[in-house]
């Protein structure tokens, strides 16, 4: 197994504040790996310094032999790394059609841009049904499909997933969470960022847990789903 991205002594700071200390991270090309921990943990930090929006005091983020480090956000989405935020940054005064269009802004083969946008409503009905209206004007849930659906449009090598469940019903949850095995059988690498840790870690290769800044554990997501201290704090005891 190829590996993507490595991780080395990371940390990040906000200020006098240290938001992640020393971490260590790998993801193999394929893989789905799941980083799991409580609020403040650090996990979206992670992500967003992967994508190059917060820079490390220290460590290197090398991603097929680039230090993502020393390399500019949108340099970062044109080598392949794509982002589904949190917290459902779309643009809310445009369409759901041109939100994904922008989705493919780096890509220059307009007919291969509407065959995967196609191929990708086909996995997002929801999306399609609400294509030309506002995208503000979808449900939570919707716009958190669309945000999957948008960063998909970039045909990453990786894709970076932030708390793709956050604020949602559990039906709409289970339907995130199918899409993800789906893109998982399809050959899609995944970074996932997820404070509900039995999904991740039933759709995980493997695992990490974060507190505090710190990487506490790592296995494979079977075995962190049953891992005592694991259970304990994260899936209920």
């Amino acid at each position: 197994m190829m590996l993507m991205l490595k991780i080395e002594g990371l940390n990040v700071f906000y200020g006098a504040i240290q938001a992640l200390n020393d971490v260590n991270l790998e993801v193999n090309e394929g893989e789905v790996v799941s980083i799991i921990g409580s609020n403040g943990a650090g996990k979206s930090t992670l992500l967003r310094a992967i994508s190059g929006l917060v820079r490390p005091r220290t460590g290197t983020l090398n991603f097929e032999g680039t230090d993502l480090a020393e390399t500019s956000p949108d340099k970062i989405v044109k080598l392949g790394v794509s982002q589904s935020p949190d917290g459902l940054n779309i643009f809310t005064i445009m369409s759901v059609q041109e939100n994904l269009q922008l989705g493919a802004f780096i890509r220059k083969k307009d007919g291969e841009v509407q065959k995967d946008m196609d191929r990708f409503l086909d996995r997002f009905p929801r999306v399609r049904e609400r294509l030309k209206q506002n995208a503000g004007t979808m449900s939570g849930g919707e716009q958190q499909m669309l945000a999957m659906c948008r960063a998909l449009m970039a045909r990453p090598r990786l894709l970076l997933l932030d708390e793709p469940s956050m604020g949602l019903a559990p039906n709409l949850v289970t339907e995130i969470f199918s899409v993800i095995k789906d893109l998982h059988a399809d050959g899609v690498t995944i970074l996932l960022v997820e404070q509900n840790a039995v999904r991740a870690l039933e759709v995980a290769d493997r695992a990490y847990v974060l507190e505090t800044g710190n990487i506490v554990l790592q296995d494979t997501g079977k075995a962190l789903l049953t891992n005592p201290k694991v259970k304990e704090a994260y899936l209920g005891g």
